[in-house]
């Protein structure tokens, strides 16, 4: 819990990884390419303070992760999103089993989302249903950018990509993460465009699609999308730590957001280890709309809330105390919710 001003604040950081991205994981120069991207990225957007050196970069381990998570980064429940990457990383890029060790060890801290390729057609599907029974999974990691022999990529809305959905109804999975966001060498950008996200979000009303990263650098697209889709919605990693580098920008980002899907389908996410949640909660907590931007209105503290925390809290039903919830009139719609 994140307490400022007297107001407290439920977190949930909706989007964490344990990865290894270590030289003897990789196997090919594509595994370099990859660490190498994420790191430009924690680079060039971290504050200078909280910057980490490449090689912890590369693997850090579960200690670390915890610390970092909860014991520095007010998080009171973390979501992992797996990424496997097999055709870069010998046992894939997110740690499969040391992540889901540790939500078996803090139930209470911990929620693990694993992931599928449906290019991996039956076989795949056989998997799924193993996964989902061992690991309890409420909820997959897609990325549609993902190479798979020489695939570079698939769409939502493929025949086999349908039956995995299908099937995630029929396990009782309701929500579907997809990354949708900037491209990361040596992934092909436009294989992460959202309006594969429109068809599925027509078609699946009972699954909830989270498009992560909301569609950056496809912004509008996502916008336009999801205010007409109700079970879309929007998460936030990558683009919130914009507030350090370019505040404008993020200002123009969770305006837009906020004006066209409202306040109730944005969800906190760090992309830990990309950055640290600490950080990121702080400045978001005290982040507000510059005053010579005046088609957004100020973000409220409810607002702020819901987006930190409670909108995941309720996507996986999470148990909030009751001191940290907050009216039901609290907040206003936006337009897609109207």
């Amino acid at each position: 819990m994140y307490s400022k001003d007297g107001e407290q604040y439920f977190i949930v950081d909706g989007h964490v990884h344990i990865w290894d991205a270590r030289a003897s994981n990789q196997k090919n120069i594509h595994g370099k390419q990859f660490i190498d991207c994420f790191y430009d990225y924690h680079r060039n957007l971290s504050p200078e303070e909280v910057l980490w050196d490449y090689d912890t970069y590369t693997y850090y381990g579960a200690d670390r992760f915890m610390k970092d998570v909860f014991g520095e980064g007010h998080v009171d429940h973390a979501i992992f999103q797996a990424t496997l990457l097999r055709e870069f990383y010998k046992t894939g890029f997110g740690q499969t089993e040391e992540a889901f060790g540790l939500t078996q060890q803090h139930p209470d801290k911990l929620t693990y989302n694993h992931a599928y390729d449906p290019r991996d057609e039956e076989a795949g599907l056989d998997q799924l249903r193993r996964d989902a029974e061992r690991m309890n999974l409420k909820g997959v990691k897609l990325y549609t950018a993902e190479w798979h022999g020489d695939s570079r990529g698939y769409k939502l809305d493929d025949p086999w990509s349908r039956r995995y959905l299908e099937e995630c109804l029929a396990l009782g999975i309701r929500n579907i993460h997809v990354h949708k966001g900037p491209t990361i060498r040596p992934l092909d950008r436009d294989a992460f465009d959202v309006a594969d996200i429109d068809k599925v979000a027509t078609d699946y009303l009972d699954l909830n699609f989270v498009v992560e990263h909301v569609g950056l650098p496809r912004l509008e697209d996502f916008c336009w999308i999801a205010t007409q889709e109700s079970n879309v919605y929007g998460g936030l990693a990558v683009a919130i730590p914009f507030m350090h580098t370019r505040p404008r920008y993020f200002a123009q980002i969770i305006g837009e957001l906020l004006y066209w899907i409202g306040e109730d389908r944005i969800l906190f996410g760090s992309d830990y280890a990309l950055w640290t949640p600490k950080w990121l909660v702080e400045r978001f907590v005290d982040f507000q709309i510059p005053e010579d931007l005046p088609e957004y209105p100020a973000i409220t503290t409810a607002q702020k809330k819901k987006i930190l925390g409670l909108n995941a809290a309720a996507l996986y039903d999470l148990d909030v105390p009751r001191e940290l919830r907050l009216p039901a009139e609290a907040g206003e719609a936006g337009v897609g919710a109207r």
